[in-house]
């Protein structure tokens, strides 16, 4: 096994917005040794039941579940809130080998972790990689997820042009891979603090921690045969054809890679989709305009 780094905890002190614990597992099947972390923020609501919701909050590239702070206090007001940081991200632990990370590790964890918390009545909460991830999950156990909160992201079927935007970020991270997290996030966001944004580094001690920030954009199912592509074109078809759940889309229209064509494509896969809310100013990272839209994303989640 790759060599696994562990973030020292002093890096997540003091960070701006972010008061909610850590939560941890270590033994997931397949994944004994390696810590992952999570958030689980109970319902705010004392009585809200045996089937309130749980919101699970998946995040994507370089970021982590920090990305959901702004988000978490409107979805606790209606239920639980997980939101897991996948292996080499937030507080999880970074495997140091470049190699060692593919689309099935990345998702073969979310799948245990569903298991072990044993989630039920979940309203799947996704944006990037969380969405490439995220939405192969409610196929493979569609018991356990009852609506979807879609933001800017796509499957990765591995039949279509990628797009000029995917290729250029590509091409970006492969060729600069100790690129700056915080300035990233500065220019995508530019209503940020400067504290926000190095709140985003926090997990990266030095480039040693980076492997699965280096390496994410080149798993990104780009032919049909790839890791993840059929099961990518799988999970097309059933948001096409078998889901009954409710569903909610957000798009951030400033996003120059998944932005509103690549969005509306999607929204035209998922049986039931409602009109998405389109987020003018919105970027790739669009929770952080979350008071822009939220609670009125959740309106077609409870109606």
């Amino acid at each position: 096994m790759s060599d696994i780094l562990r973030t020292p905890d002093t890096r997540f002190l003091d960070l701006p917005g972010w008061h909610y614990p850590p939560h941890y597992v270590d033994d997931l099947p397949g994944y004994e040794g390696i810590r992952v972390a999570y958030v689980d923020e109970p319902a705010a609501v004392a009585d809200a039941g045996a089937e309130a919701p749980t919101f699970l909050c998946l995040h994507g590239q370089p970021s982590w579940s920090y990305l959901y702070r702004r988000m978490i206090p409107y979805l606790a007001a209606r239920g639980r809130v997980v939101a897991p940081d996948l292996i080499g991200f937030g507080r999880s632990d970074k495997l140091a080998d470049d190699k060692a990370y593919g689309f099935l590790f990345h998702r073969g964890m979310l799948v245990e972790l569903v298991k072990r918390l044993d989630l039920k009545h979940v309203i799947l909460v996704v944006q990037d990689w969380g969405g490439l991830l995220g939405l192969t999950l409610p196929p493979e156990m569609p018991d356990r997820f009852r609506g979807l909160l879609v933001m800017n992201t796509a499957l990765g079927t591995g039949d279509r042009p990628l797009g000029k935007g995917f290729e250029a970020w590509r091409d970006f991270v492969a060729n600069s891979p100790d690129f700056s997290i915080p300035k990233l996030f500065a220019r995508g966001c530019p209503h940020l603090t400067p504290e926000e944004a190095a709140a985003y580094d926090a997990p990266f001690p030095d480039d040693s921690y980076r492997a699965a920030a280096r390496v994410f954009p080149a798993l990104v199912p780009a032919h049909p045969d790839a890791e993840g592509a059929a099961l990518s074109r799988d999970a097309r078809d059933w948001w096409s054809t078998a889901w009954t759940g409710r569903s909610s889309m957000v798009i951030g229209m400033a996003d120059p890679v998944l932005g509103e064509a690549p969005m509306m494509a999607l929204a035209k896969v998922i049986r039931g989709c409602p009109e998405p809310i389109k987020v003018a100013d919105g970027g790739h990272f669009v929770q952080e305009w979350a008071d822009a839209f939220m609670p009125r994303a959740l309106d077609p989640l409870f109606a």
